[in-house]
């Protein structure tokens, strides 16, 4: 089933437009986390963000493996995973994978979105639009998380930019330029 990837800057408001969409799809709903609970200020984020989204949500914690959390979910459930950057990023950091390791993993993703039934939502940052970060892992990671979402929106059928709480439709209707 074609999927949506919401993509946008921090506290953009995507991750509030995915849990509106969820909850307007009429179908039980397993969030898929990503995000470690690393320090006190990571846990209230955390808090928050689970204060925000029904008590009868499922939730399974995958900052890791989200694709096989996506793959597990049930067939007619709608699945929002909150947030790929996160998962790239403990990917990297935790796991060690080099980019072309993490983008095998975000290609078994759109595998896992593309073999499902019912609507599945990612959120993702779009890191390209600031400042040039000064280390070479930060100017490695905001070009894999790019590269990362180039991938994920090419297969995805929804595809929206949140900014201020507003969506921006990115979808495409047509091709804009010959590939």
């Amino acid at each position: 089933m074609p999927y949506t990837v919401l993509v946008g800057g921090a506290r953009s408001g995507k991750s509030a437009v995915a849990l509106q969409l969820a909850a307007e799809s009429a179908t039980e709903v397993t969030f898929v986390a990503t995000a470690r609970s690393t320090d006190p200020e990571m846990r209230e984020r955390i808090l928050r963000h689970v204060q925000d989204r029904p008590a009868s949500w499922a939730t399974v914690e995958a900052p890791l493996d989200a694709a096989a959390a996506v793959k597990g979910a049930p067939a007619q459930h709608t699945v929002v995973v909150d947030c790929v950057t996160v998962w790239l990023s403990n990917l990297v950091v935790e796991s060690g994978l080099q980019p072309d390791e993490v983008l095998e993993r975000v290609d078994e993703m759109i595998v896992a979105c593309q073999a499902r039934e019912a609507l599945t939502i990612l959120v993702s940052n779009e890191v390209g639009m600031g400042i040039v970060p000064q280390t070479p892992l930060g100017r490695s990671f905001r070009d894999l998380q790019g590269t990362a979402n180039q991938r994920l929106t090419a297969r995805a059928d929804r595809v929206g930019l949140v900014v201020a709480g507003r969506v921006l439709d990115l979808s495409v209707s047509g091709d804009w330029i010959a590939r």
